[in-house]
């Protein structure tokens, strides 16, 4: 039997090998992971990437490990031995990464939410700001090699480790930044330098930090460069005095519109939250047949006492 020909055989099962939570539809939770699949996917690379996305719910991917500008993986195939594989992508300089720091730094948004272990969504834009897109914005922009002998580029193996680094993306949002070169912790650090945290003994919590009002221009530190995201809505208020910071720190800085007392929401939006019932409760039909139940109750006004049958 030729290689060539072996190149065609299911892969050789894997104990042990990591496999992608999502056994069925879109794999990725998270906005990052999303994102980032929706620009893979958006390369047109057809049936390959579903061969990889069976492959990664398989577990046939046996290592992944994310490392500044390279994320390496081994993916097993048809072969006796796993494929290597290294997806590429050009770190950020220092002084790139020096002036984000500032721009999140200076906006007590993005600061409170990093020093609290999430990535908004505005995220992205403030990269795209600072001239360095979180996402590649093409195949182009990554180096991607595989030792496999399929000549197609990405292959199913690199395929399988895009949707598995997906995921790891989900599980640790800062991987995203890590691949372009700034480490969780290193981030951090400077956040909490650049807004005065020595984050020692007796310093305010993080939280406390990015919440308190900096040496600000419109509630941006100095040089923070432009203002995005919330930032960019709060730019034209201005500061109060420092006396009165404490005495109106949990009042609005401008009249809050008049807005009803509950949002609108369809009935049955806390079944779609949950998601299906498990089995020994009775599964997904469970959710079907509370869904009219749903829709009744919320479709109830004021005169609830009228339509709902009273008590004993």
């Amino acid at each position: 039997m030729s290689d060539s020909f072996a190149d065609y055989r299911p892969p050789r099962p894997v104990e042990g090998g990591l496999k992608a939570r999502s056994t069925r539809g879109a794999i990725g939770e998270s906005w990052w992971a999303r994102r980032f699949l929706a620009v893979l996917e958006s390369f047109a690379l057809g049936t390959r990437l579903t061969r990889g996305r069976s492959y990664a719910r398989k577990g046939q991917v046996v290592s992944l490990d994310v490392t500044p500008g390279s994320v390496d993986a081994t993916v097993q195939g048809s072969r006796p031995t796993p494929y290597r594989v290294s997806i590429g992508l050009r770190q950020f300089p220092d002084e790139v990464w020096d002036r984000l720091a500032a721009t999140l730094a200076g906006q007590a948004f993005f600061s409170a939410r990093l020093l609290a272990g999430d990535l908004p969504p505005e995220l992205e834009e403030v990269f795209a700001a600072a001239g360095a897109p979180l996402f590649p914005a093409s195949v182009g922009e990554l180096d991607l090699r595989c030792n496999c002998p399929d000549f197609a580029v990405p292959c199913k193996h690199l395929a399988a480790a895009f949707y598995l680094l997906a995921e790891a993306f989900d599980a640790d949002p800062f991987q995203i930044l890590h691949w372009r070169g700034r480490g969780r912790d290193e981030l951090l650090a400077h956040l909490r330098t650049r807004r005065g945290d020595p984050a020692g003994p007796g310093a305010q919590t993080a939280g406390q930090q990015a919440l308190l009002p900096a040496a600000t221009d419109g509630g941006r530190a100095a040089g923070a460069g432009p203002a995005v995201g919330a930032g960019a809505v709060l730019a034209g208020i201005p500061d109060p005095p420092a006396d009165a910071a404490l005495d109106g720190f949990w009042q609005a800085p401008v009249p809050l519109p008049a807005r009803p007392a509950t949002l609108p929401a369809v009935p049955d939006l806390l079944l779609r939250q949950l998601g299906p019932p498990a089995p020994s409760i009775g599964g997904p039909g469970l959710a079907e047949r509370l869904r009219p139940a749903y829709e009744r109750f919320g479709s109830v006004g004021p005169e609830a006492d009228d339509v709902l049958p009273s008590g004993p």
